[in-house]
Formats: structure tokens, sequence, C-alpha cells
């Protein structure tokens, strides 16, 4: 079986104000823990404001403390624009209030613009450093030894899970070197996956961590009663991605009639080609769509991201997906 777990960015949907998207975030990993995804995660994104979820680990322990089993954590950090031993305090601290449940996903990217990395008061060049970064954190979190005299508390001994994130090959290699599960987000940088993910099989070393490879792409899912419902959902997305090619950025804005409309023709083939991976449609035929990318890409679990506008919807995207997994699951374990 395949496991299915949920990425949300938090999306402030027009008309509303962050704190209502936090509100809906938590109201959704409530949803998603009782349907049985095994993880939730939340995204650091600066200087956006159609996204909620700048301070993650604070939306880390907001969503963990309004949830019992489920797993919540970062999809991802960015590492580059923190010190090491704070994340690893931050993370030790998450860990301390609920064990057990606690994911780091590191990533090397800025998740925002350069003048908002200015304004972080870190250097462009600080993704450089990012291997040795990971090393760092992995040392915090791991147990103390005699004479360390610095020390993450809480955070020594703890032994937070680390994922790396990636969307290049880069981030395959480095998985694979340290021996950690690998996340690429191919939700919306579709286009190394394949190659990605076998550069993380085959060059993968076992860790105390990780025995063997593990490997979660991201992809989009609107799930609806019908495919017809599922593409006028969608199109709230397709406007997402279309203003992001743009360079322009806003609330999550309510589906529309008639995409076309929106996009220009280039648009429309930047937009298609980096939503590759999202699955849209009804129950039967997200069942032919997901077997066929499971069967692609050997996937140990999937990341699902879903940013419908109407939040009832969303939370009916991810009834759907849980309700045809098992069977999804069976299909590619019969493969």
């Amino acid at each position: 079986m395949v496991d299915f777990s949920v990425l949300d960015l938090s999306p402030v949907i027009e008309g509303q104000e962050p704190g209502d998207a936090l509100r809906n975030s938590l109201d959704l990993a409530r949803h998603a823990e009782a349907l049985g995804y095994k993880r939730y995660w939340v995204a650091e994104h600066h200087n956006m404001t159609g996204i909620a979820s700048a301070a993650t680990s604070v939306v880390i322990g907001y969503l963990a403390g309004g949830t019992s089993t489920i797993r919540v954590g970062a999809g991802g950090i960015m590492l580059p624009n923190h010190s090491p031993l704070v994340i690893a305090e931050q993370f030790g601290t998450l860990e301390a209030l609920y064990p057990g449940r606690i994911d780091l996903g590191l990533g090397r990217a800025p998740g925002t613009d350069q003048r908002t990395l200015r304004a972080l008061r870190r250097s462009p060049m600080s993704a450089d450093n990012f291997p040795q970064d990971v090393l760092e954190v992995q040392a915090f979190l791991a147990p103390v030894q005699p004479n360390q005299a610095v020390q993450a508390v809480p955070g020594g001994g703890t032994e937070v899970p680390i994922w790396i994130l990636g969307s290049s090959l880069f981030g395959a290699q480095l998985a694979a070197e340290l021996g950690l599960p690998y996340a690429f987000a191919s939700h919306f940088a579709p286009e190394a996956l394949v190659q990605a993910l076998a550069v993380y099989r085959e060059r993968f070393k076992p860790s105390d961590q990780q025995a063997t490879p593990y490997a979660m792409p991201g992809i989009n899912i609107v799930a609806a009663e019908t495919d017809e419902e599922a593409r006028y959902l969608f199109t709230t997305i397709q406007q997402r991605f279309t203003d992001m090619v743009r360079g322009t950025r806003g609330k999550l804005q309510p589906p529309i009639d008639d995409i076309e409309a929106y996009w220009s023709p280039m648009e429309k083939a930047h937009v298609q080609g980096m939503l590759r991976y999202a699955f849209v449609g009804s129950p039967e035929s997200l069942k032919r769509q997901l077997g066929a990318f499971l069967d692609a890409t050997r996937a140990d679990e999937v990341m699902v991201t879903a940013p419908i506008h109407d939040h009832a919807k969303r939370k009916r995207s991810y009834e759907i997906l849980a309700a045809i997994a098992p069977e999804i699951g069976r299909a590619k374990s019969a493969a």
C-alpha cells in the first residue's frame, strides 16, 4: 500500500485574512487525520499574501496541538534562511511537546525573492552551505556527546526525522549520500522527477535513520464528483500558476468558467508544463491517472496538495482520494 500525505500552503483566499487560512489548515489537518493520511506538512514562504505559513515552526505547533496522531512537519524549512542551531531548537521543542509526530523537511531554496531574502538578513550565497548546514542540524538533533560545548536544548537526542526536499538532481544526490528520505517538488517543478528518483535510488547509502531509499513525490489533486466539476475547481490552481509566470502574487482566486480567456497560449504552455503532475477528475478518472503515476515513479509515498478555493470542496477532494487510495494501492501492488 502506498501512503498518501497532505501538503498545505495555508492558502489565503480572496476576501479572507491569514488567520482564516490558518484556522482552515487546522480544520483540514483534523480532517486528514480522521481520513487516515500519514502526515501533514506546511511550507516556508515569505512575502506572499496568498500563503499564511511563513512562520512554519509556529504553524506546526498549532497544527500538532490540534491533532493527536497524524505526523506534522515542514515541507519544508528553507535552511539557508536560518541558523542550524535555531532550527534544531525549534524542532527539538516541537518533538518534546509532540513526541514521535514531528518531521523536518529541509530545502535550500530561499522560498522568496531576492529583495525579501535581504530583509531576512541572509546572503544569496547561503544556499552554497546547504549540505554542511544539514549535517549541523543532524548533529544538534543527535545524542549529546561528552563535553559537547554547544547543545540544542531542547533538541539534542531527539533525532527528529530529517528529509531532503528538492526539485533537481542536487537534492537527490545529497539525500542519497546522507541516507535520508527524499521528497521531490513535482507539484510545481516536474521536469527532473524521473531522473532524480533514479539517481537517488542508484546512489543511496544506508544510514542510521534510513536503511533503504524512500521517495515521496508531490502532486496536485483536484477530486470531485464529476470530471466537469473537478476541471472547474482546477481553474483556481491554473490562475495561480499563470500569475506566477507573470511574476504577480496574490490571494487564492475563485474558479472561473473560461480559463482560456485568462491566459495567453504561451502562458498556457508554461503552466501546463509546471502542472504536468496535476490529477483532476472524478474518482474513476483519478484511479486511472494515479495508477499510471505510481507505476511510473514507484513512489513509496505521495504528498498531495489541493489549493481549492472553496474549503468544503477542498476537504471533499481529500475525502475522495482517501476513499480510492486503497484500491490504487492494491493495483500498484498487483502490478
